[in-house]
């Protein structure tokens, strides 16, 4: 089934059921459905489950969608769910040059206009709580509160935009295979790498659905990313901070600093957990979302 939009920037596709496969904490949103939705230059695609207030979830980076449904799924009885693939990631398209925070951000917006969503409940990690930062500076009307997991307001360093910029320059060259090896070490926890090399064969899966050229163009959009740390003081909705304990990436002393300067935000910080907090942790996270969710959900249409 096709589905146009107003204008000519929009067009959603109704597609099948995904089905998640090949790790044994893959779970399957049991209402879920794949949509289609040409975003200005990019195909994206999303996910779309539940009913219910709507919350909307972003993946880290280089993730997608997938991460999310065995963290999500008691969610599903009771919200409606939109689980995009972010520009550039798992089937979405990368479109012309550097997917910057911009780009992702429109891309949201476009697909709230297509779900026909006023408000919703963003949760972000990582990359997701980047593109947060930025459509909360354009679209802030359409947030109801927000979950901001993994991530943090400070912006590129000339350091890490440099190695941000090296890190695309040799995927192009080597391919993908030792950017995600090398990765993987830091995005997963220690206990998690100790004791549960499935999850670490799972994250390995979805990454490795992301091309050489789609990693390089999300690194130099990220290289691109503005300092938000001001942005923070500008956030007057319901807002939760969580990290993990063994976050090498971000952890508690960025979560801090967008605790104190979010107006009553409060902050989590999940047990063996490191930088995929939702997929090394999904029951402790799921709850935590679902009791924020139930908090802070009524805005939300």
């Amino acid at each position: 089934m096709l589905e146009e939009m107003t204008g000519d920037r929009c067009q959603v596709v109704v597609g099948a059921t995904a089905i998640f496969a090949g790790c044994p904490s893959c779970v399957r949103l049991q209402s879920a459905s794949m949509k289609q939705l040409r975003s200005d230059d990019a195909d994206v695609f999303y996910e779309v489950a539940g009913s219910g207030s709507p919350i909307v979830l972003l993946h880290p980076f280089p993730a997608n969608h997938e991460l999310w449904p065995p963290c999500v799924n008691a969610l599903e009885t009771s919200y409606r769910l939109i689980l995009p693939d972010l520009r550039g990631h798992g089937d979405s398209g990368i479109g012309e040059g550097p997917a910057t925070m911009a780009k992702h951000a429109a891309d949201l917006a476009n697909i709230l206009e297509a779900e026909q969503i006023d408000r919703a409940i963003f949760v972000g990690v990582s990359i997701g709580g980047y593109i947060l930062f930025e459509f909360w500076r354009k679209y802030r009307a359409r947030v109801a509160a927000l979950v901001l997991c993994n991530t943090k307001a400070a912006g590129e360093t000339a350091d890490s935009r440099a190695v941000r910029l090296q890190a695309a320059a040799d995927v192009l060259e080597r391919g993908t295979e030792p950017f995600f090896e090398g990765l993987i070490t830091k995005l997963l926890g220690e206990t998690t790498r100790r004791t549960r090399p499935d999850l670490a064969d799972g994250a390995l899966r979805f990454m490795r659905k992301m091309s050489p050229e789609n990693v390089a163009l999300v690194q130099r959009g990220m290289a691109e990313r503005q300092d938000s740390v001001d942005t923070l003081k500008t956030i007057n909705v319901p807002t939760l901070i969580v990290t993990g304990d063994e976050d090498q990436l971000t952890g508690v002393r960025e979560a801090e600093v967008m605790r104190r300067n979010i107006a009553r935000s409060a902050m989590i910080v999940v047990p063996r957990a490191g930088h995929y907090s939702p997929w090394e942790q999904p029951q402790e996270v799921g709850r935590i979302l679902r009791q924020f969710a139930d908090r802070a959900g009524t805005g939300a249409h």
